[in-house]
């Protein structure tokens, strides 16, 4: 047990399932709801693990999604059924974390996982073959190189497709057959494999990015779609901002910074009216950038503005630690991008207050 503690705190980045083992366990223990086959908690109990909570022995849950309950509800409701669930956002909008947690949770893994890319073959969803064995020995079972869906198929679990739009069409097409009949055949050793009970696939997408490959019609109806939106208020997006990077300096290492509540609610106040195109009392129209300006860019800025501040400040998290890190994050396009940036600042940002010294950094910064 010591090993294993020691081994998981060496981890850059532990799979929900490992970081997250304590309240799990803590959750299966009491759980005494129906639960689905196959399933490692109820579906109430799944709920409870995404949205945070006390459990009647005191143990704390941590809420992993902040947002409707009512789409999480869905969500764990449609991978109860034999449809599967497509989680559609913006990016930045937890799609990837969501359903991490939710593999987790259901499965006790979230590692039979597909990573869609342009370049994603057909065997990444289908079977691959060892080919070394192949030549050898001809087309056999040992030869055969089960893909994450085919894992997970096997296990009756929760099997996960990431960037799903991002997977050329034709090789998109590969999960039809799995997800209305349940099967993958394996013609060359004229076998099948047939999903177990507890089977399932969670499959994210944007339609916002470049590159995005649309969904044929026949794909997108064996898919239950969960729209995830943008946090809905400024505090909901701190509150989000604040957590994860708590998480991610920890897990970094990072020294702790003290007072960085102030700077934070500023990236999220810059992120959301740019986002917008107005300010946050509604008296400036603003031109937006061609960038999304997610929520995980505003973790991202605020994780770099901390490393800077504990590496090479004073230890504070300053205007000064951030200001690179927005311009970064705004200005996508140098021409159009720039504008936006520039207009924003001699519009808005000057004129606050108690922005003075943001303004400030973020010139020296443009040069």
């Amino acid at each position: 047990m010591t090993d294993t503690v020691i081994d998981q705190q060496a981890l850059l980045r532990p799979h929900a399932e490992q970081q997250y083992a304590h309240e799990l366990a803590a959750l299966a223990r009491l759980d005494d709801r129906p639960r689905p086959p196959s399933w490692q908690l109820s579906p109430w109990a799944v709920v409870t693990y995404l949205l945070g909570g006390e459990l009647p022995d005191g143990t704390a849950i941590a809420p992993k999604y902040v947002g409707p309950r009512r789409l999480m509800e869905v969500a764990v409701a449609t991978l109860a059924t034999d449809r599967a669930l497509l989680l559609l956002g913006v990016p930045g909008t937890a799609k990837t974390w969501v359903s991490e947690h939710l593999a987790a949770a259901i499965s006790g893994s979230s590692t039979r996982l597909v990573q869609g890319t342009a370049g994603t073959a057909e065997e990444a969803i289908r079977y691959g073959w060892n080919y070394a064995r192949l030549l050898a020995e001809g087309p056999s079972a040992d030869a055969l190189v089960p893909s994450p869906i085919m894992t997970a198929m096997r296990d009756g679990a929760i099997a996960r497709v990431e960037e799903l739009t991002r997977i050329p069409a034709d090789v998109q097409d590969a999960l039809i057959t799995v997800l209305s009949e349940k099967t993958l055949p394996v013609p060359e050793l004229t076998l099948e494999v047939q999903a177990a009970k507890g089977f399932n696939v969670i499959a994210t997408a944007n339609d916002r990015d470049r590159g995005v490959n649309d969904l044929s019609s026949a794909l997108r109806r064996r898919f239950n779609t969960v729209v995830l939106p943008l946090p809905a208020s400024e505090e909901d997006e701190v509150s989000i901002v604040a957590r994860r990077v708590a998480d991610l300096g920890a897990a970094l290492e990072l020294p702790a910074v003290p007072a960085a509540a102030e700077e934070i609610r500023r990236v999220v106040t810059v992120f959301r009216e740019l986002r917008s195109g107005a300010t946050a009392d509604g008296r400036t129209r603003l031109k937006s950038p061609s960038g999304t300006l997610s929520t995980a860019e505003a973790i991202s800025v605020v994780t770099n503005g901390l490393a800077l501040s504990a590496h090479f400040g004073d230890g504070v998290l300053r205007a000064s630690d951030i200001a690179a890190g927005i311009l970064g994050a705004v200005v996508k396009d140098p021409v159009a991008d720039s504008q936006v940036w520039t207009e924003y600042l001699e519009a808005v940002v000057r004129d606050r207050p108690d922005w003075s010294d943001f303004y400030r950094a973020c010139r020296e910064v443009a040069g």
